[in-house]
């Protein structure tokens, strides 16, 4: 019988996360030009700043449905810590420059309600892809801005994702040598879903994903926002994510699903035939160390 990995994760985590450390004091607020910011752009940057609010009922939710994994809740801690700063980073940039668009306490609270309950590692491996999609996101939003300071957050919270992608992934690896076959199922169908954004009409991101079925259909975190229709608008709109720049998400998702699973998947249609494999009467359910 494989061992068990036993080795928590979460010392390490918190000390890379020590090392990559940055505060308000890195930002070159001195370098604001007025004349490169519009009132759209401003906008966008409140819509972003609610957004990374969420992180706080999502940690209620990991909280709640980790209890069994001690190890993972403890990484809660600084996730929940960073997350809520990319928020704050932007409120205090409205703050300084367009303190009439600064979120209120009731808009930052309209997003905090509770989430069904679903699977831990599904719910895993969607918050790993919605990660990687975040880094894209920012990076092109980094891109759309002109402003030199909002550019500079926008970098600076994308590398932040990245680095929270890869301590997910880390949690992932430990779940598949742990409970292999279950692992196996819930990553590779998670990851059919979010690989395959393209063929949606939604974002397909945590936030935008419908969590409790009581409140349906004001059950996202995007139904809930001052202006429920801004996501899509500003992806396709102002920021332009076009196919291009989703197929870079689509295919980071699959790029690490290779690894993770010890396949090689070329396309989400690759994944989807694994993931059909899981189910069949021969299921895949041994990784090699």
């Amino acid at each position: 019988m494989e061992a068990k990995h036993n080795e928590m994760l979460y010392p390490k985590i918190y000390i890379d996360f020590e090392r990559a450390r940055w505060t308000f004091d890195d930002i070159n607020w001195d370098q604001f030009d007025p004349s490169l910011l519009t009132d759209e752009q401003a906008k966008t940057i409140k819509m972003n700043a609610i957004t990374e609010w969420a992180a706080l009922p999502a940690t209620e939710m990991f909280l709640r449905d980790y209890r069994h994994d001690s190890d993972f809740s403890a990484f809660m801690s600084i996730w929940f810590y960073e997350e809520q700063k990319h928020s704050l980073v932007l409120i205090e940039y409205l703050r300084r420059f367009k303190p009439d668009l600064m979120p209120t306490e009731d808009e930052l609270h309209q997003i905090r309600f509770e989430f069904d309950k679903a699977p831990p590692l599904e719910t895993l491996m969607l918050h790993f892809c919605g990660e990687i999609r975040l880094y894209h996101w920012y990076k092109r939003a980094s891109e759309w801005h002109s402003e030199p300071v909002i550019k500079m957050i926008y970098e600076t919270i994308a590398k932040d994702e990245a680095r929270h992608g890869g301590a997910y992934l880390q949690f992932m690896k430990k779940a598949l040598i742990n409970n292999t076959e279950e692992a196996q199922k819930a990553f590779a169908k998670i990851g059919v879903l979010m690989a395959a954004a393209r063929r949606t009409n939604q974002a397909l991101h945590p936030t935008n994903l419908h969590v409790n079925e009581a409140l349906f259909p004001n059950d996202t975190i995007q139904s809930r926002m001052p202006e429920p229709g801004w996501l899509e608008h500003w992806l396709d709109k102002q920021i332009q994510f076009d196919k291009n720049w989703e197929g870079k998400v689509s295919g980071r998702i699959l790029h690490n699903m290779s690894i993770l699973l010890k396949q090689t998947f070329n396309s989400v249609q690759d994944l989807n035939k694994f993931r059909k494999s899981l189910s069949s009467s021969n299921p895949l359910n041994s990784i090699p160390a």
